[in-house]
């Protein structure tokens, strides 16, 4: 377990201390004595307390306790003074009044407040083109016309994968970017391909535009664009019926 509190880390398993980045040279018995202050953190300790958790209950002189305490309280930073951090109730005992977070040591639980997802990480290139197709974007604003788009990504996907010199990426890869606004150059990192093919489909009146780019993924520059306008009853006519 780690104890976090100001610019302390208390690692219990390690029996460390730390200040910022340095580590604080401590006794044991002033090391078990913060220990045991912050895990009952919630309660006042008694000097009883104290002498049965650091001593097993063997007795002990005030000036030992007295100097146990203020070793603690010179380790992280506190003083008798002050007592910003470890608090003498007169009369009634001691209590660690610091604001703790606990971080449990890997293969607990996690207890991070603001757990960060990890990104993706980079694929290599392979030894040849390689390429993705992603879902090109249907411009007609019929919602019926989605499946037509979806297939003319599959056609061309399926003709790419044709050319043995081509490493193109599978449909179910490409189609995890469907809907999204995509940054190409993540996009070539993510599932590691030199190039990408976006476009769109446009329908109106019976006239169909299918308009493409080929993005090199590594700079983001354009190396080719083109757009292809054709009849809507005979362009791939088993799509449309």
């Amino acid at each position: 377990m780690r104890y976090l509190f100001e610019n302390c880390a208390l690692d219990t398993d390690r029996r460390e201390l730390l200040r910022g980045s340095e580590q604080v040279a401590i006794p044991p018995q002033v090391f078990d004595l913060l220990d045991y202050l912050i895990r009952n953190r919630e309660r006042v300790v008694s000097k009883d307390d104290l002498i049965e958790a650091i001593w097993n209950g063997r007795i002990v002189s005030e000036t030992a306790l007295t100097t146990r305490l203020n070793g603690a309280r010179n380790a992280i930073g506190d003083s008798g003074e002050e007592q910003r951090l470890i608090k003498t109730l007169p009369r009634k005992g001691f209590r660690f009044v610091g604001t703790v977070q606990e971080v449990q040591k890997p293969g607990g639980p996690e207890v991070a407040e603001h757990p960060q997802e990890s990104p993706k990480p980079a694929l290599a290139l392979p030894d040849k083109p390689s390429i993705a197709v992603l879902p090109f974007e249907n411009m007609s604003g019929d919602v019926e016309q989605e499946y037509f788009a979806d297939g003319i990504v599959d056609d061309i996907t399926t003709a790419l994968s044709r050319f043995r010199l081509l490493f193109v990426i599978a449909r179910h890869s490409s189609f995890t970017y469907k809907g999204q606004a995509v940054d190409i150059k993540q996009v070539g990192r993510e599932l590691g391909v030199r190039y990408v093919l976006e476009g769109s489909v446009r329908k109106a009146t019976g006239k169909i535009r299918i308009a493409c780019q080929l993005i090199d993924a590594t700079t983001g520059a354009h190396v080719w664009a083109d757009r292809f306008d054709g009849n809507l009853n005979t362009f791939l006519p088993y799509r449309m019926r």
